[in-house]
């Protein structure tokens, strides 16, 4: 089905538009779909993503500012989303012993065990929206939307 269907417009679309059109009808259905996955484990998919860059620390507590550097919606709110997951006692936080001012966040055993359970399903997620792709489409569709993310990007600054 082409975005014009989707989107029921009789008008023919510049091929920008389109482009801007599929990607964030895409991004929804991913979004939706991926919501589906989590809701039965009561966390929200930016909860998921702390849960999944605190896990990559190894061990390792967090500050912050890391968590916030490396979340994939840079608008969220990385306290809130933290006092949320304390809550479920799924990480913890404490005070940095070299600076009083910083926070250190590290996921509990609890959230491994969560994020343990959850690994298969998000696999399969990521499965079924590649499965009508061959492996080099995929690599192709990941290097132009690198491409297309980053002349954006480049565009913006360059203003």
């Amino acid at each position: 089905m082409t975005i014009e269907e989707i989107i029921k417009s009789n008008a023919v679309l510049p091929i920008e538009k389109k482009v801007v059109l599929n990607i964030l009808y895409a991004n929804n259905v991913i979004a939706e779909k991926f919501n589906e996955v989590l809701k039965p484990f009561d966390i929200s998919s930016e909860q998921f993503n702390v849960l999944r860059i605190l896990r990559g620390q190894q061990g390792l507590p967090a500050n912050m500012f890391l968590i916030q550097e490396r979340m994939l919606a840079k608008t969220s709110n990385t306290t809130r989303l933290v006092d949320k997951l304390l809550l479920k006692n799924l990480v913890t936080r404490e005070i940095c012993p070299n600076n009083r001012r910083k926070m250190e966040v590290a996921i509990t055993e609890k959230g491994l065990a969560l994020l343990e359970a959850l690994d298969p399903k998000v696999q399969d997620h990521e499965r079924n929206f590649a499965i009508n792709m061959s492996p080099e489409e995929m690599e192709q569709l990941n290097a132009l939307l690198e491409k297309f993310r980053t002349f954006s990007r480049e565009t913006k600054s360059g203003s």
